[in-house]
C-alpha cells in the first residue's frame, strides 16, 4: 500500500461517510412510495432479501477492492487486471452525471428551507414550485430562459460547501463534514418522525406504508422494484465505494463495515418512511380525501405535498419545514460530497496530480455545467440525465462489475483479503451472490432498461433532447473509459503498489 495516501482517522469516521453516502434524498422520498407501491410491509421480504443476496455482497466487493488495491475505481480496477480500467472511468462518467443534476436538488432544498420560514409557496405548492420557483420553460430541454436567481445563489452554495470540504481532504474535510452531516440528519428526521406520529391520521399513513399485501410477493415487479432501490441507495456502481475504502488503513474489517453501511441506509430509510408517510396520513385526514389521492413519488412528494402539509401543522409548521427540508440539504450533501469524491480520486490518481490542483478544476467544470440546473429548463435537464444515469449507468456500471469480478478475476482473491482483516468472514454464498444473482436480476433489468429506451424516447421529450443529455451519459462512458485506458499513469509506481 501506498504509505503517502490519505486516511480516515477513524473507523466510525469511515463509517459516517459511507452511510452519508449511501443515505441521500431517495431514502427520503423514493423508499417511502416502492413500498407503498409494492405490497406495504410484504414489500420488505424482497427489500430485505435483496439487500442480503446483492446489496451487500457488492458493498464488500467494492470495499475489498478499494481496500486491497488502494485506489479509487479506475485504479482499483486496472490493478485487478489492466483490461478492467475502462470500467472504471464508466463509473467515474456516471458519477460526474448525477453530480451535475445532483446539486440543482440540494439547492431547491436550501431554497426551501427559507420558504418554510413563512410558507411562501402560499395556498398553491404545486404552482409555485414548477412556475414561480423553478419558471419551467415551455420550449423543453434547450429553453433556458435566463438565470432563476432563487436557484442559482443555492446552487453556488452547495458547490462552496463542497468544495472547502474535498479541498480540505479526507480526514479534515470529507470525515469532519460526515460527523456533522450524519448525527444532525438523524437527529432531524428523528424529530420530523416523532411529530409526524403525534397527529391524527399518522396511523391510517403509517397502514398504508406497512399494511402487508402477501399477493404482491408473487409480483416478478415487485422483486425487480426491491433489487433495484438496493442498487440504487447504497451508492454502489458508481465508483465512490471503491474510492472511499482506498483511504482505510491496512487493518480495516471490510465485511462488517459492509453490513454496517447496507443496514444503517436500510434502516434510515424505513425512519424516514414512518415520518413522510404518517405525516401524508395527516394531510389525508386534514383534507378529507382519500390516501390514494394525496400520497405522490418523487419531487413532487417533496416539494408540492410536503409544503402543503408544512402549512397545514399545527405548532410550529415553520420549525416543522425548516427541519423537514434541511434534513434533504444534510442528505444531499452528504451524497453530493462523496460522488464528486469518486471522480476527483480518480483524476488524481490517473494524472498524478495532488487534490488542491485537482479540485479547483473539477468544481469549476462541474460547476459550469450545473448551471443548467438553475436555468428554466432545469427540471427537464434533471429528469432525462437523472433516467439515464440510474437505468443505463449505474445498472450497467453493476452488471459489469460483477461480470468483471465475477467470472474473469479470480474473486476468491478478494474473498481471501476481506476474510483476512474483518471480524467474521464471508463464505461460499458471497461469490455465488456475486456471480449468479447480481448479474441475472440487474442483467434483466438493465436488458428492460435499454430496449425501452431505444424503441421510445423518454418521457415524450424529444429524440435530440434524449440523445444530448441522456445517451451521451453511455455514450460518454464508452469513449472516456477507452481514451483514458489507453493513456499511461503518471505514477506507474501505483500499479505496482
Amino acid at each position: 500500500m501506498s504509505a503517502d495516501r490519505e486516511q480516515w482517522g477513524t473507523r466510525a469516521g469511515f463509517i459516517l461517510a459511507a452511510v452519508g453516502s449511501a443515505i441521500g434524498l431517495g431514502n427520503i422520498w423514493r423508499f417511502p412510495y416502492a413500498a407503498y407501491e409494492s405490497g406495504g410491509g410484504a414489500f420488505l421480504i424482497p427489500y430485505f432479501f435483496a439487500l442480503l443476496t446483492a446489496g451487500i455482497p457488492v458493498l464488500i466487493m467494492e470495499f475489498a477492492l478499494g481496500h486491497k488495491y488502494r485506489g479509487s475505481a479506475p485504479l482499483a480496477l486496472a490493478k485487478a487486471n489492466p483490461k478492467f480500467e475502462w470500467l472504471g472511468w464508466w463509473q467515474v462518467v456516471v458519477a460526474f452525471g448525477i453530480a451535475v443534476y445532483y446539486v440543482g436538488v440540494i439547492a431547491w432544498a436550501i431554497s426551501y428551507t427559507g420558504f418554510s420560514l413563512t410558507q411562501a409557496w402560499g395556498a398553491d405548492p404545486e404552482g409555485f414550485f414548477f412556475g414561480t420557483y423553478l419558471g419551467l420553460a415551455e420550449g423543453g430541454l434547450f429553453d433556458f430562459g435566463g438565470f432563476r436567481m432563487g436557484i442559482l445563489i443555492p446552487l453556488i452554495i452547495a458547490w462552496v460547501i463542497n468544495f472547502v470540504v474535498l479541498y480540505s481532504g479526507v480526514r479534515k474535510g470529507i470525515e469532519l463534514a460526515n460527523k456533522i452531516f450524519i448525527p444532525v440528519l438523524i437527529l432531524m428526521i428523528l424529530s420530523i418522525t416523532i411529530r409526524g406520529l403525534t397527529l391524527p391520521g399518522a396511523i391510517e399513513g403509517l397502514n398504508y406504508l406497512f399494511k402487508p399485501d402477501f399477493s404482491a410477493i408473487t409480483d416478478w415487479k415487485v422483486w425487480i422494484t426491491a433489487y433495484g432501490q438496493i442498487f440504487f441507495t447504497l451508492s454502489i456502481g458508481f465508483a465512490i465505494m471503491t474510492a472511499y475504502s482506498s483511504y482505510l488503513p491496512k487493518k480495516s474489517d471490510i465485511v462488517n463495515n459492509g453490513f454496517i453501511t447496507g443496514l444503517g441506509n436500510c434502516g434510515f430509510s424505513l425512519l424516514a418512511g414512518i415520518g413522510v408517510f404518517s405525516i401524508v396520513g395527516y394531510m389525508a385526514h386534514v383534507q378529507g380525501q382519500p390516501f390514494e389521492e394525496v400520497v405522490t413519488q418523487s419531487l413532487g412528494l417533496a416539494f408540492i405535498a410536503f409544503p402543503n402539509a408544512i402549512s397545514q401543522m399545527p405548532g410550529s409548521p415553520a420549525l416543522f419545514g425548516v427541519l423537514f427540508f434541511l434534513s434533504l440539504v444534510f442528505a444531499g450533501m452528504s451524497s453530493f460530497i462523496s460522488i464528486n469524491e469518486a471522480c476527483i480520486s480518480a483524476l488524481m490518481d490517473k494524472f498524478g496530480a495532488s487534490r488542491k490542483k485537482v479540485v479547483p478544476i473539477y468544481c469549476l467544470v462541474a460547476g459550469v455545467i450545473s448551471l443548467w440546473m438553475a436555468t428554466n429548463a432545469g427540471l427537464f435537464f434533471l429528469d432525462i440525465v437523472d433516467h439515464f444515469c440510474n437505468s443505463i449507468g449505474i445498472t450497467f456500471g453493476v452488471i459489469f462489475e460483477a461480470l468483471l469480478i465475477g467470472w474473469f478475476y479470480k474473486i476468491h482473491i478478494l474473498k481471501d483479503h476481506a476474510n483476512a482483516i474483518s471480524d467474521f468472514p464471508v463464505g461460499g454464498w458471497w461469490p455465488f451472490t456475486i456471480k449468479i444473482i447480481t448479474i441475472l436480476i440487474l442483467g434483466y433489468s438493465g436488458i428492460k432498461n435499454v430496449i425501452s429506451d431505444l424503441t421510445a424516447p423518454y418521457g415524450d421529450y424529444a429524440w435530440s433532447s434524449i440523445i444530448a443529455v441522456g445517451w451521451m451519459v453511455p455514450i460518454l462512458a464508452i469513449v472516456i473509459g477507452v481514451v483514458f485506458s489507453s493513456m499511461g499513469w503518471k505514477n506507474r509506481e501505483l500499479l505496482r503498489d
